[in-house]
């Protein structure tokens, strides 16, 4: 790290501080903004998120650009020596989370079920090694769609890796919560379960656990008794609870109005926009308003929760961009790698922020992570530099 960016990120963690006292005293208390970040995910081009003539996400774009500074022009992989690096889902979630593009490992599956392991600590380890910071407090809002994305909760570097995981909220840890309590039970929103009920709970039970063999989920009082209130108002069918990407947001605004949980740094990975593989235009332009929609809750919550208000930070990128084939049947069906499918955005307000400034010149999606850090008061050695027109 050189320099320049050592002087800058030991500035943002505050001033009144001395180096070598940091190092002396790691894990202490935390007294900076939280960090709400919001991926515009399932992959979302910049012409239906900030065109303000053609945007589907109109709070996004006209309500919230103004509160903070919008990236017009981020770049997926625009740091030479480019690293030829794949525009997808998981994928574009670890640069943001490590702000590095290092070959990613791998915990199984096949295909698109490919179950990625950052390399580089992520911006959750990271703050966890440096504050006194429980994992409960540190959550990523995961999509019932995409399970190969539980695997991001922590890195294999050596230095920091499970000890500093995050936790994830999401329909598959509730199903983990709740079927050995309905297998020990044997009753379903109260009513008693037949034989070949609890033995397809039992085999969907080991499925789930089978997907992760790494280490057990330990045990968390604190994310037991989020399950337990989720199941007394939403019940145990699965009926009840909203889905897709509105699930998400109501995850993480019960995460951030629960006294239980309160997170510090949260990630909400929305990815309804990747339902256009189906061919139907209309996913794609509907997913966006929903996300929009989602912000909106999103936001205000923040607003108007205390120890939020005026004490938060909102990031907000794609995973990715689209494809943008004017030939195609759906231009934006695909995001593999075509130059459009590099071209992202970032909106970044809250405090400590700069209000109404938009950046046009080039920057770069791994920038994200050291620019968290620098809000938050830890340094990413592994990242790359942070974007400064991000703070006052």
């Amino acid at each position: 790290m050189n320099s320049t960016r050592r002087t800058f990120i030991h500035g943002m963690a505050g001033s009144a501080v001395a180096t070598p006292l940091l190092a002396q005293n790691k894990r202490r208390g935390y007294d900076k903004p939280n960090v709400v970040i919001v991926r515009f995910g399932g992959g979302c081009r910049r012409m239906e998120s900030i065109d303000p003539q053609k945007t589907y996400a109109p709070y996004l774009r006209k309500t919230l650009a103004p509160r903070g500074v919008l990236f017009e022009n981020m770049l997926i992989d625009s740091l030479k020596p480019h690293q030829k690096v794949d525009t997808s889902h998981g994928q574009g979630t670890i640069y943001i989370l490590t702000g590095s593009y290092n070959k990613l490992g791998n915990a199984g599956g096949q295909g698109l079920d490919l179950r990625f392991v950052p390399n580089a600590p992520t911006v959750f380890e990271y703050l966890r090694k440096e504050y006194d910071i429980a994992d409960h407090e540190t959550l990523i809002i995961n999509s019932e769609d995409r399970k190969q994305e539980e695997f991001l909760t922590y890195s294999n570097h050596l230095k920091y890796g499970i000890n500093y995981r995050c936790q994830i909220l999401s329909l598959y840890r509730f199903k983990r919560f709740l079927y050995p309590q309905l297998l020990d039970s044997k009753k379903r929103d109260g009513k008693p379960l037949p034989p070949q009920q609890l033995r397809k709970i039992r085999n969907e039970y080991n499925k789930l656990v089978a997907i992760d063999q790494r280490q057990p989920l330990p045990a968390n009082p604190k994310l037991e008794g989020f399950w337990s209130r989720w199941r007394d108002h939403y019940g145990e069918s699965g009926f009840k609870n909203p889905r897709g990407d509105r699930l998400l947001t109501e995850l993480a605004v019960r995460a951030i109005r629960d006294p239980q949980l309160r997170p510090r740094l949260m990630m909400v990975n929305y990815t309804d926009c990747d339902y256009v593989h189906w061919g139907i235009r209309s996913h794609y332009y509907n997913a966006i308003s929903i996300m929009d929609q989602g912000l909106r809750r999103l936001v205000s919550t923040a607003d108007t929760t205390e120890g939020y208000r005026d004490n938060t930070i909102f990031v907000i990128v794609p995973d990715c961009g689209r494809d943008n084939n004017p030939l195609a049947d759906v231009p934006f069906q695909h995001h593999f790698n075509s130059r459009s499918s590099h071209e992202i955005f970032c909106l970044i307000f809250g405090k400590g922020v700069p209000k109404g400034k938009r950046i046009s010149t080039p920057v770069d999606q791994a920038q994200i992570a050291a620019t968290i850090g620098g809000h938050m008061g830890f340094t990413t050695n592994r990242a790359a530099d942070p974007l400064q027109q991000a703070f006052a």
